[in-house]
């Protein structure tokens, strides 16, 4: 658990959170190769059970791994800034979110924490701006009940003797872009208010900006890390029986390891090839993300035929 932040250095810090938002700090989430490799490993641990159009669309599904990254273009600047806040959450402003199941009921929390001065303690009430504390649970739920409604509608024309096709299409993608955010949510940076730089209080000498790129990106190609070195992490696909419950527990999991990824940057872990333990580190993070996933997807092939 990351330490403690008296409230005024928490205050002024998350006050220079609010002119530099997490989108102009960071580069894209895992960058390419850790997303791809995600939703790759998690389709290829795909069960016998599931439909064989899903099963044989690995590639496609590893394609679209990366492809809400690349809505994130200055260019396109009405999609760079509306969906941002979807690809981290920091839990720190967050909060206890188990009973909160929508993001609309997420946005009337904040502001009524914004509205309330004791409730909000030194924290400026701009930081708790959807953009600024995040959005990532909401987003991953909302992708996985549209695969849920893309199976069900499979399994209704399949049943009448439909054609399965155009339905068929929507499913990939959609559950290919699940994957990018089950992906997200294994990497501590993006669910923690340290996530570019150590804030506040800094007794242990933790590093500054750049950890993010360097911890998910420029490690991931300087140690050569491919999806055969956390394949065999994967374990059968399981039904979750609350799947917003488990997501939130993968990234209530992944902001406890915040300080460990420190501790391993500040002794060099992820620089150029990194360390052993680097390693070990990052490749369960990556294998977190793709077990997600591939629970993500077997659950909503399941329950579509509950409905």
């Amino acid at each position: 658990m990351a330490k403690e932040i008296t409230a005024p250095v928490l205050g002024l810090a998350l006050g220079i959170l609010v002119l530099f938002p997490a989108g102009l700090l960071t580069r894209s989430a895992w960058q390419d190769e850790g997303h791809v490799m995600v939703n790759q490993v998690a389709a290829e641990h795909l069960p016998e059970g599931m439909p064989e159009f899903f099963r044989q669309a690995v590639d496609r599904l590893a394609y679209l791994g990366p492809e809400p990254d690349r809505w994130r273009r200055d260019s396109e600047f009405t999609l760079k800034t509306s969906q941002e806040p979807d690809h981290f959450i920091k839990m720190e402003l967050a909060g206890d979110i188990s009973s909160v199941r929508s993001r609309y009921e997420f946005y009337r929390t904040l502001y009524e924490r914004r509205a309330d001065p004791e409730a909000r303690g030194d924290v400026p009430a701009d930081s708790l701006l959807p953009e600024h504390v995040g959005l990532l649970p909401y987003m991953a739920i909302e992708l996985y009940d549209r695969v849920k409604v893309g199976f069900r509608q499979y399994r209704a024309l399949a049943r009448a003797g439909g054609n399965t096709e155009l339905v068929e299409g929507n499913i990939i993608t959609y559950a290919g872009w699940l994957g990018h955010y089950a992906a997200d949510a294994a990497n501590p940076n993006h669910t923690s208010f340290h996530y570019n730089g150590w804030l506040g209080t800094n007794p242990d000498g933790y590093s500054g900006p750049g950890i993010h790129g360097r911890f998910e990106g420029d490690f991931v190609r300087n140690a050569g890390i491919g999806p055969r070195d956390f394949t065999d992490r994967i374990g059968p696909p399981r039904r979750l029986e609350d799947p917003f419950a488990d997501f939130l527990g993968l990234i209530n999991e992944s902001q406890g390891l915040i300080e460990q990824l420190y501790r391993l940057d500040r002794g060099d872990a992820f620089t150029d090839a990194g360390t052993e333990t680097g390693l070990e580190f990052t490749l369960e993070r990556l294998a977190a993300g793709s077990q997600m996933l591939l629970d993500l997807w077997y659950t909503a092939w399941v329950a579509s035929a509950d409905e």
